[in-house]
């Protein structure tokens, strides 16, 4: 067991709707030039994304209902983007993982024209949530 430097202390971060209870391996276009990974995300240059049971994240952003079309979309794009907010992947791949989004919307039973609004939102104002800066921060209590 890990010794903590302040028991009485905990850490944690907010934003988060939703946790994955089973790993999820899933086919991506995106190739890093190296595997690519955290404790909850893995990338392999092959193409292969899989993401830990116990991730965490927010559903799909804007104002948009979190439905059952739109949780698989959210979920393998706010892993593309985490790795790119980390440095762990380029930020050259946002293109790709906003069409793939799209995609996995419309794969999933999603009407057309949400998953170009999406796609379309996600154009214009996703730049920013592949920044380093919009990576979630953490809080300490007490």
């Amino acid at each position: 067991m890990t010794k903590l430097a302040n028991p009485k202390r905990i850490a944690y971060r907010c934003g988060y709707k939703y946790q994955l209870a089973e790993d999820y391996v899933t086919r991506t276009r995106i190739r890093p030039i190296a595997d690519a990974g955290t404790r909850f995300i893995r990338l392999t240059q092959s193409g292969e994304l899989t993401v830990r049971a116990d991730y965490a994240w927010d559903g799909p952003s804007g104002p948009t209902a979190d439905t059952a079309s739109a949780m698989r979309a959210s979920l393998e794009h706010d892993a593309k983007y985490q790795l790119m907010r980390l440095g762990l992947i380029a930020g050259s791949w946002k293109a790709t993982a906003d069409k793939e989004y799209r995609d996995t919307l419309k794969e999933d039973g999603a009407l057309g024209i949400r998953a170009r609004l999406h796609y379309w939102a996600l154009d214009l104002f996703g730049r920013e949530a592949t920044r380093p800066s919009a990576e979630p921060r953490v809080f300490y209590a007490p």
